[in-house]
């Protein structure tokens, strides 16, 4: 198994198992250990110790660390103008926009910083809609128990997870919950102040969870007979990490509204709203707005992860390789049933549903070098760069038996 060297580096960032800074506000339980590098599926610490990489920042770098093309489109554009304000025109952002519209559904985008701000911008544009079409009174939306939409108040109310609500006060009113997948549920939650339905195609932080095609499509026909927009949460799921350019296609579906953000930067902060002109018609001059969105440094890495994620034969090769990993990790979970109860996920969005605590698992992952995500329902997530290769897949098969091996025995 080929690992990137070290490289000297005259940087002296802080060092790992030294605990973090006081400085910063303890809003996380971090592992104690540093980053200063990275190379392709790899990551070095300040210690010199190589992780491999499959956790990608949360499914944020979609083409792994320190890509060629993302390094000379930042670059290049670092060197001429890295900000102007939304005041004026941005020539990076029109080519994504255009770009983005040319590939989906979307005739219009708005961009923003993340993820959380993408789905408030789908929240007020859906909201609008209704507003500008007369019905002031449709301002509500049907979401789904389990969803993480982010962690601004309106996205927490949207959620409704009561560890993420405690101690803010009342929540945001305009959102009303049902379980995900339910559709009977869905369709009762509607009434005359419902404007639409937000769900994400497959709940990453829930627990990868996957609907079948079908309950998207159901929830698509009841938006349409009742007048609602449908707002997809692409946030994890998007830029190729199910497989398709957006998970939402395997269900032969368009969305109204989507909010994107993750792996559309590919490590570099940016989040957009896409929408249909109808769905956006309320979306005019004063009624949203971000300082940093879209401004020429975000929009050119962004241009950049677009075009290779969109190379041909890029999906099909994700799809391959999700292919291989389940192969992989079925024959692991055929090893190890005493930890392993379940495998789930959708492309290179994995999820192993475990029977020992996920957290402990976690740990002796990065006791083996290996990082992964937790997700709710006891679940680790495995989310590896999209270009990764089959050989790195099959290392990290090798790791997590380590760490499986470094668990407690079964009672």
């Amino acid at each position: 198994m080929s690992v990137p060297p070290a490289k000297p580096t005259n940087s002296q960032p802080a060092p790992s198992g030294t605990g973090p800074s006081p400085a910063v506000m303890p809003t996380y339980g971090r592992v104690d250990v540093v980053f200063e590098r990275g190379e392709g599926t790899w990551i070095i610490s300040t210690t010199g110790d190589r992780y491999l990489d499959f956790a990608s920042g949360v499914a944020v770098n979609a083409l792994g660390h320190a890509h060629p093309k993302l390094v000379a489109a930042l670059t290049e554009q670092a060197h001429k103008l890295w900000h102007s304000s939304n005041l004026y025109r941005v020539a990076a952002q029109e080519k994504l926009a255009e770009s983005l519209c040319k590939v989906t559904f979307a005739e219009q985008v708005f961009f923003c910083n993340s993820g959380a701000e993408a789905c408030e911008g789908a929240i007020k544009t859906a909201r609008r809609y209704h507003y500008v079409s007369g019905r002031p009174e449709r301002w509500r939306l049907v979401t789904f128990k389990g969803a993480f939409h982010g962690r601004t108040l309106a996205t927490i109310a949207s959620a409704g997870n009561a560890k993420h609500l405690e101690g803010f006060g009342h929540p945001a009113d305009g959102f009303d919950l049902v379980p995900f997948g339910d559709l009977a549920a869905a369709e009762q939650a509607i009434t005359s102040e419902t404007a639409g339905i937000m769900v994400e195609p497959v709940q990453g932080e829930g627990g990868v969870n996957v609907p079948p095609p079908s309950w998207l499509k159901a929830l698509r026909d009841l938006c349409d007979r009742s007048g609602l927009l449908l707002v997809l949460d692409e946030v994890q799921t998007g830029m190729g990490r199910t497989g398709a350019l957006f998970a939402h296609e395997a269900a032969g579906i368009t969305p109204d509204v989507m909010a994107v953000a993750k792996g559309l930067g590919g490590g570099f902060p940016i989040g957009a709203v896409l929408a249909t002109k109808e769905a956006a018609k309320g979306m005019v001059p004063g009624t949203h707005g971000s300082t940093f969105g879209g401004n020429p440094l975000a929009a050119a890495v962004g241009c950049a992860v677009l075009e290779a994620v969109t190379e041909p034969g890029f999906l099909d090769q994700v799809r391959n390789m999700s292919l291989r990993f389940k192969q992989m990790l079925a024959a692991l979970k055929d090893e190890f049933p005493h930890v392993i109860e379940d495998v789930r996920g959708s492309g290179l969005l994995v999820g192993l549903k475990l029977k020992p605590p996920a957290g402990d698992v976690g740990n002796a992952c990065i006791a083996e070098k290996l990082l992964t995500v937790g997700a709710a329902d006891n679940v680790l997530r495995l989310l590896p760069p999209l270009n990764v290769k089959e050989e790195e897949l099959a290392e990290a098969v090798h790791r997590l038996g380590r760490a499986f091996r470094r668990l407690p025995a079964p009672a």
